[in-house]
């Protein structure tokens, strides 16, 4: 069937005209992953391309997280955390923790520092996180407001080669947020400038088993 054939099916049914139904089913004969990568290639490539996306990548497991997270929170007086990080907050970091509520103003979110989530997956091919407001994540808007997101990647677990192996594994009634690198835009003349409409600042922390 033609494409002239699959509009004037679709002006037919609107305008309540019979006429034959197209076919309306998409063929996806692409490929769905470039390559066979093992676990720890996959993961080498997702850091490789979240670099190249100017977000800065840390690898350790969960004995060397509190001291890295000192040294990625150092200087931020309020930490915004999601319902439920996924492992207990360590000693000597940051007091003024804030969890996510519904009463929190974007004005409120402005005066945070820093915000630490988890994330629903991460795609090696296209360095990208995909947020899905689960609890270790939190509302959205706690990932776009604060200057500096620290997003946990727990690898390989998390991590999947490319997006049309990550479709399946999302539901898409959840509001997923798609993260490639820290907030970014350009004007007419190239001049690129981060920050305009999220975390100036991306650090993702890859972490393994302990």
């Amino acid at each position: 069937m033609s494409s002239k054939d699959r509009i004037l099916g679709r002006i037919r049914r609107a305008v309540g005209e019979p006429g034959p139904v197209p076919d309306l089913a998409i063929p996806r004969d692409y490929l769905q992953v470039h390559g066979s990568r093992t676990p720890g290639e996959r993961v080498d490539l997702l850091a490789a391309n979240l670099a190249e996306y100017r977000a800065r990548v840390h690898r350790t497991d969960g004995h060397g997280l509190p001291d890295l997270l000192r040294r990625l929170l150092a200087g931020a007086a309020t930490v915004q955390l999601p319902p439920a990080l996924g492992f207990d907050w360590p000693d000597g970091l940051p007091a003024g923790l804030l969890t996510d509520r519904a009463g929190q103003t974007a004005r409120d979110l402005d005066r945070v520092d820093a915000v630490v989530t988890g994330c629903a997956l991460a795609i090696a091919e296209t360095g990208t996180l995909v947020l899905d407001g689960g609890p270790s994540q939190g509302r959205r808007r706690i990932t776009l407001v604060p200057d500096h997101h620290i997003c946990l990647v727990r690898v390989p677990d998390q991590v999947v080669d490319s997006v049309p192996q990550a479709l399946p594994l999302l539901d898409p009634t959840r509001p997923l947020t798609w993260i490639s690198g820290p907030s970014a835009t350009s004007d007419i003349e190239l001049d690129r400038v981060e920050g305009v409409h999220g975390p100036r600042t991306l650090d993702v922390v890859l972490l393994g088993a302990q």
